[in-house]
């Protein structure tokens, strides 16, 4: 997917524009940064969108037998505590707290970072850039997030507090104690 910045300084956008925006736009996925600049990214392709249907699926089926939570797929926005607007590939946040939202708030981009996210690398996004939005994820309380990187087998877990950890070609990733017995299996990813 290729992704351009538009650097909107002398532009101010409320949330309810970039809201609309994007409902006037839904064949693009925008997204916003810490800045305010407006993040355009093209749809996916065939290959990306499979894997990352296979992963949304699982989460998915784990969440309907444990009850625990809400998942959401890619076209979910999350507006974080720094202010950026972003749409993990896949999401998760305990049911409690989609309990606290307001109905208004459910409709629109969720005020809020979720627990739990992936990012899968797709041969056009930057490792450096979505690298950097893992980070952002965990510095506005995300508790654990995955890094699929299917063209060299890595996958990377974030953590609080914690050095990245870099897996080689896992088979399965555990949700640990954010997904008490979720496992994410990758045989259909590699």
């Amino acid at each position: 997917m290729t992704a351009y910045t538009l650097n909107l300084d002398s532009i101010t956008m409320t949330d309810e524009q970039f809201f609309q925006l994007c409902q006037d736009n839904q064949n693009l996925q925008f997204e916003r940064n810490a800045n305010g600049d407006l993040i355009i990214m093209s749809p996916t392709g065939g290959e990306t969108g499979k894997c990352n249907a296979a992963i949304t699926a699982q989460l998915w089926v784990w969440n309907g037998q444990s009850r625990l939570g809400i998942v959401f797929d890619s076209s979910t926005g999350f507006k974080l505590p720094n202010d950026a607007e972003r749409s993990p590939d896949v999401a998760w946040i305990p049911l409690e707290r989609w309990q606290q939202l307001t109905a208004a708030e459910q409709q629109k981009f969720l005020p809020l970072c979720p627990d739990f996210a992936i990012e899968l690398l797709s041969p056009s996004d930057s490792l450096k850039v979505t690298q950097q939005k893992m980070q952002e994820y965990l510095d506005n309380g995300t508790r654990l997030a995955w890094l699929i990187i299917p063209l060299s087998r890595k996958v990377e877990v974030y953590r609080p507090n914690q050095e990245v950890e870099v897996l080689d070609a896992p088979d399965r990733l555990s949700g640990e104690t954010v997904l008490p017995g979720f496992i994410l299996n990758l045989e259909s990813i590699w």
